[in-house]
C-alpha cells in the first residue's frame, strides 16, 4: 500500500460508518488524517467507533438531505477545527423499476440523498475552505451516471447530475487552492447491493470487463490521493473506477 500523506488534515466523510465510506475513513486514518464521520445509522456508527477506538476519529449523526442539519453541524465543527477534506459519499440505490412504474416519492428520496445532499454539503463547506485557502472535495458518483442503468432511473439521473455539479463547482473554485473531483465506481462489495435485485446486480456485473465487483479498498486508494495536497492540479474532473466498463 502506498503511503499517502494526510498528516495534519481533517476530513468529513458522509456515510463514513459503512461500505465505501468506512473504507475511506480507515485509509484516511492510516494516512494520518483526523476523520469526522457523518452517518445516520447509529448502530453502524457505534460499531465503527468501537472498531477504530483510539484513532483520531469522531462522529456526528447528520441527515445529509437536510440543509439546516448540515449547516448546523458544519458551524459546530468549524468553531475550533479547520476542515481540509470533504467526501460526499452517502447515498442510496433506490428501487429497481421501469420509469413508468417508478414511484414519485421514491424518485424524490433517491434524488435527495444522492444529489441534493452533495449540493447542500458543498454549499455549507466551501465558504470555510475559501476562508482557509485550502480544500479537497471528492464526490462519489457512479458509472451509472455515465451510462444510465435500466431499472434505476432515479439513481442514474442523480449520479449523472453529481458529475455535472462537480465540474461546475470545480470551475468556480479553479483559481483557489481547492480541488473538486468526482469518482465513478462500478458496483462494489457493499451493503448498498442489498437494496438492489439479484437480476440488477447480475446485469451490472455482466457489464464489467474485469468480471468482478469493485473492492472497497481500491476505491479508498483513489480517494486518498485525490484528497491529498499532492493533487494540486486535477479539478472539475471525473475519475473512473469501473473495471473497464466506462466507455468515455
Amino acid at each position: 500500500m502506498n503511503k499517502i500523506d494526510l498528516n495534519n488534515r481533517t476530513a468529513i466523510v458522509t456515510g463514513g460508518a459503512q461500505g465505501f465510506g468506512l473504507a475511506i475513513t480507515k485509509r484516511f486514518l492510516e494516512s494520518g488524517a483526523e476523520v469526522i464521520i457523518w452517518d445516520i445509522d447509529k448502530a453502524s456508527i457505534d460499531n465503527t467507533m468501537q472498531t477504530l477506538k483510539g484513532k483520531k476519529i469522531s462522529f456526528q449523526i447528520v441527515d445529509v438531505s437536510n440543509y439546516d442539519n448540515i449547516l448546523k453541524n458544519i458551524n459546530l465543527i468549524t468553531k475550533d477545527k479547520k476542515i481540509d477534506i470533504f467526501i460526499n459519499n452517502a447515498g442510496v440505490a433506490g428501487n429497481n423499476e421501469k420509469v413508468w412504474e417508478y414511484p414519485n416519492e421514491e424518485w424524490h428520496r433517491v434524488v435527495n440523498l444522492n444529489l441534493n445532499s452533495v449540493f447542500f454539503c458543498c454549499k455549507s463547506i466551501v465558504p470555510h475552505m475559501i476562508k482557509n485557502n485550502y480544500g479537497r472535495i471528492i464526490n462519489v458518483s457512479s458509472v451509472a451516471g455515465k451510462e444510465g442503468n435500466p431499472n434505476a432511473c432515479a439513481y442514474s439521473s442523480a449520479k449523472a447530475a453529481v458529475i455535472a455539479f462537480t465540474k461546475s463547482l470545480g470551475k468556480e473554485l479553479a483559481e483557489k487552492n481547492i480541488a473538486v473531483n468526482c469518482i465513478t465506481p462500478a458496483a462494489g462489495k457493499t451493503k448498498i447491493l442489498e437494496q438492489s435485485t439479484t437480476a440488477h446486480v447480475n446485469y451490472m456485473l455482466s457489464k464489467i470487463p474485469r468480471n468482478r465487483l469493485l473492492e472497497v479498498n481500491e476505491l479508498a486508494s483513489m480517494v486518498a490521493w485525490l484528497a491529498c495536497e499532492e493533487n494540486s492540479y486535477a479539478t472539475a474532473a471525473t475519475f473512473d473506477l469501473s473495471g473497464g466498463r466506462a466507455t468515455y
